[in-house]
């Protein structure tokens, strides 16, 4: 008995299959249920995953002696100790039954559920298991599932759909659900076409060798990558800023055999992005082109690459090949290059690793963490991290390589993962002709009416309007139009109501404005000038600001009926160099064009970031004379009103001066002022305990450090 739960890709489907199995250890004639997960699962993401759900619920293991241990519910010792739920690798089960012929557990009642069941377990592992577990039932989890449809003609004819390996469907939850219920973001599509064939080639074999050295054209490769640098920043939204949690791992100091986990709020700038080559000889031209031309134009992208041996370059049916670890497979030439790949990503990063079998699983795992972390900028692939990887930074996938229906889906679903308001849809710039093949995946795994839900709209319908089940939506031009109708520039927003459908209005136009800065031909079409833009954002935010005050700290939805777009004004920050810079082009007039300073003045208020820092902007603009440095004396002048109004604090508030001025260092270096915890309480003047009045005088001091910080954070 058993089935098949369709979760489409990033949808929760660990969580799922992690509920499926405490429920089933839960039931008393149940005596062990195996969680099988595939050997890319190299740093047993899935034992963090059921860890953070239930700490020690399941138990992973690292070798096949292990794996044993725990089936025979013995602990390292070999005393008795009960492993309800045990997490392994297919190959490691594999080599199990191989080895144990006979043993205890075959005749146990025993749950297997396999994660992503659509791969490896086809076959004779799933032969393997079915000989030898005598009471067993059989899951498997799959965001892509094989049918009739999209079967392969190989193997064994029983067991070419997930149907036949596991059973009847138990429950579907696709791509659409996925995105209709905001689980997942929807995809955006480029197709450039990279190579003009001659009209007069007919023969199909002539064609195709033809073909294929036009793709390899280094000429085409090297604009291809030039197309890749030149849209890099528009397509990563990297003029977009953020703030996200990175995680690590560093070895405890007291016991170095442990693992702690790290965890840090970084504000970046954009989204991070894969490059699919369709072969290693592809991802290894593609990886010097991108390292030529990156150093050509003096870009500061960090670029790495990673593949391995596949036994399988044509891709049956879509299922990208398995790949292998063992670099011994890999031709000479290859590894050498890895090799070298490697090398630039040791000296990157101060690293140590290399393509000998344990520091190549560890240079996998650490570029695994480090594209989590938003890193790296371009990661060049041909079928690793294409399937069940997940980073909620990557936004942009650039692709050279023939994907169709699971691996299609499977490779576009990297971008699709939700993280912030900024981040509104998946990239995908193919540079084949994978239309057809897209619209064939949708409908395969979506449902024939996909298409619209699981695409983005086209440029014309967000500029210009469109109907959604028979609900007409506005378009970006009549926004506008509304905008400066309704609410000119100059003239005051009276009452509680129009300010209102302002702030809905506004945040409408944000979220477009978003969207459509992602497409080319948005450039120039803008309407408002960047200056009356600037202006509607002062209001914006000043009625953010005023809403605020009434409202509980940092909250953007101050009530239920309006929500503030914080993250989207945020992201279009003008940054203190373009302040400096007006500032220097004010000088160069001699301190005689005013406009440059009501410029400067619009900007400021556009921004929230800059808000804070408005009064030490003015004050050093009424120093500016003819032969001031503005940037060096804006450094200098920045210093002393740091090291003035800290030092006033310390005064005011009898702190310990050198405490708390490591305790801000501390702070501008990690970009986040703690609050919370004892660093805070060491900086503190000694008060009477009994006074009553500590924590009084702790929220002032508080709150003065934060308006400190606010102030020059950006800025140090």
């Amino acid at each position: 008995a058993g089935g098949y739960i369709w979760h489409t890709t990033g949808s929760g489907k660990t969580l799922t299959s992690f509920k499926t199995a405490q429920l089933a250890s839960a039931l008393p004639y149940i005596d062990k249920v195996l969680f099988v997960v595939d050997r890319k699962d190299l740093d047993y993401q899935t034992m963090k995953e059921y860890d953070r759900f239930e700490k020690g619920a399941a138990n992973g293991n690292t070798s096949t002696r292990v794996l044993q241990r725990q089936l025979e519910d013995r602990d390292e010792k070999g005393n008795p100790h009960e492993y309800k739920i045990i997490v392994t690798t297919i190959q490691k089960l594999d080599i199990f039954i191989r080895k144990n012929k006979q043993h205890d557990i075959y005749k146990k009642h025993v749950v297997l559920i396999f994660d992503e069941c659509h791969r490896s377990q086809f076959g004779e592992m799933h032969q393997a298991i079915t000989k030898s577990f005598k009471n067993y039932h059989i899951f498997g989890f799959t965001g892509t599932p094989i049918f009739a449809a999209n079967a392969s003609s190989g193997g064994n004819p029983l067991l070419r759909t997930t149907e036949q390996a596991f059973g009847e469907k138990l429950h579907t939850y696709t791509i659409v659900d996925a995105i209709n219920d905001g689980n997942v973001l929807p995809f955006r599509i480029d197709f450039i076409n990279t190579i003009k064939m001659p009209d007069y080639v007919n023969d199909k074999k002539v064609y195709s060798i033809d073909r294929e050295k036009a793709l390899a054209d280094p000429q085409r490769i090297s604009e291809i990558v030039s197309y890749v640098l030149e849209h890099f920043d528009q397509k990563t939204k990297r003029n977009s800023y953020y703030t996200f949690s990175a995680k690590w791992e560093e070895a405890d100091k007291h016991n170095p055999k442990k693992m702690i986990e790290k965890r840090e709020t970084r504000r970046v700038a954009g989204f991070n992005s894969i490059f699919a080559a369709a072969s290693i000889p592809m991802a290894i031209r593609y990886y010097n082109e991108f390292k030529k031309q990156i150093a050509q134009k003096n870009r500061n992208l960090t670029i790495a690459t990673i593949f391995s041996f596949s036994a399988n370059e044509e891709e049956p049916d879509g299922l990208l090949p398995e790949e292998d670890f063992n670099m011994e497979n890999l031709d000479q030439s290859s590894r050498d290059f890895l090799e070298a790949a490697i090398r630039d990503y040791n000296s990157t990063f101060s690293t140590n690793y290399d393509t000998s079998s344990d520091k190549f699983q560890n240079y996998y795992k650490d570029l695994s963490l480090r594209v989590k972390n938003r890193e790296i900028d371009i990661l060049i692939v041909v079928n690793m991290f294409l399937t069940g990887f997940d980073a909620t930074t990557l936004n942009t996938l650039w692709v050279d390589k023939n994907l169709r229906q699971h691996g299609l889906i499977q490779a576009f679903s990297r971008t699709n993962r939700i993280l912030n308001s900024v981040k509104t849809y998946g990239n995908i710039v193919c540079f084949r002709d994978l239309k057809e093949e897209t619209d064939k995946a949708i409908a395969l795994f979506g449902n024939k009416d996909a298409g619209g839900i699981v695409l983005l709209k086209t440029y014309e319908e967000y500029y210009n309007g469109y109907d959604d089940k028979g609900e007409y939506k506005p378009g970006y031009a009549e926004l506008i139009a509304t905008l400066t109708t309704q609410y000119p520039l100059g003239q005051p927003i009276l009452g509680e109501e129009a300010e209102k459908d302002f702030i809905r209005l506004y945040g409408a136009i944000l979220r477009l404005r978003n969207i459509l800065t992602s497409f080319d031909d948005f450039e120039g079409n803008e309407i408002l000038s960047e200056r009356d833009f600037q202006d509607y954002q002062s209001i914006y935010i000043d009625l953010y600001q005023e809403y605020r005050k009434g409202a509980d700290g940092d909250k953007e939805t101050i009530n239920d009926d309006i929500v503030f777009e914080i993250e989207l004004v945020k992201q279009i920050e003008v940054n203190i160099d373009y302040i400096l810079m007006l500032v220097a082009k004010y000088q160069q007039s001699s301190c005689k064009d005013k406009t440059i300073l009501t410029t400067i003045d619009k900007a400021i208020n556009s921004s929230i970031e800059l808000r804070s820092k408005k009064e030490l902007i003015e004050r050093f603009i009424e120093q500016v004379n003819v032969s001031t440095k503005v940037d060096e004396d804006w450094r200098k002048f920045l210093h002393e009103r740091k090291e003035a109004d800290i030092s006033a604090i310390i005064e005011e508030e009898k702190l310990k001066p050198e405490e708390t001025r490591r305790f801000i260092d501390n702070a501008f270096r990690d970009g986040i002022l703690k609050t919370t915890g004892t660093a805070i309480d060491k900086i503190m003047p000694p008060v009477s305990r009994f006074g009553g009045g500590r924590a009084a005088k702790k929220q002032g001091i508080i709150e003065k450090l934060m308006l400190f910080f606010e102030k020059y954070l950006g800025l140090i």
